[in-house]
């Protein structure tokens, strides 16, 4: 069965491998925590959950939730959900950002771990439309975008800004 659970520190055992496993840098998803020591992850983990109730959170950014999407017992992908947009959200990578282990890819975990992600959006975002980034060097996410009603607002030479409506 596939679901979404928001971080937390009863499921840190699983959590840790994934996110120190993840890349610095993919597609324009950014991990800050790569590689990071099992010692440190408690911590990490702690900041995850604090961001989503908007606690500790540096200047400059806005409340973030972390979700783990499961398939049964394994941890398959990771969306974010930022609550709003300010300036440089709104003008960069929006509300939503997601990541899938490569093992897992082109299985339809994007597409329905972005939708169930879209519901629990709907329900937190006062912005009209959902906004995301996609890189255009990556069309398999334009493809898991516009399966789940998102379309083209604009783009730039290397990414497309894309909406989904509420």
């Amino acid at each position: 069965m596939l679901y979404l659970k928001e971080a937390n520190l009863e499921d840190m055992e699983k959590e840790y491998p994934f996110v120190r496993d993840m890349p610095e840098d993919e597609n324009g998803f950014i991990n800050e925590w790569h590689g990071v020591s099992r010692e440190l992850f408690e911590r990490v983990l702690r900041q995850m959950i604090a961001c989503a109730k908007g606690e500790g959170i540096p200047e400059g950014y806005v409340p973030m939730t972390y979700l783990f999407l499961w398939d049964d017992n394994t941890i398959v992908g990771q969306f974010r959900i930022r609550h709003y947009l300010n300036d440089s959200l709104r003008n960069g990578a929006g509300h939503i950002g997601y990541f899938i282990k490569k093992e897992f890819r082109g299985k339809g975990y994007g597409k329905e771990g972005l939708r169930q992600t879209l519901q629990i959006a709907r329900t937190m975002i006062p912005e009209e439309e959902i906004y995301l980034q996609v890189n255009k060097d990556n069309p398999a996410s334009l493809r898991v975008v516009q399966q789940n009603g998102g379309y083209i607002e604009h783009e730039s030479e290397e990414k497309y800004f894309l909406r989904i409506k509420k």
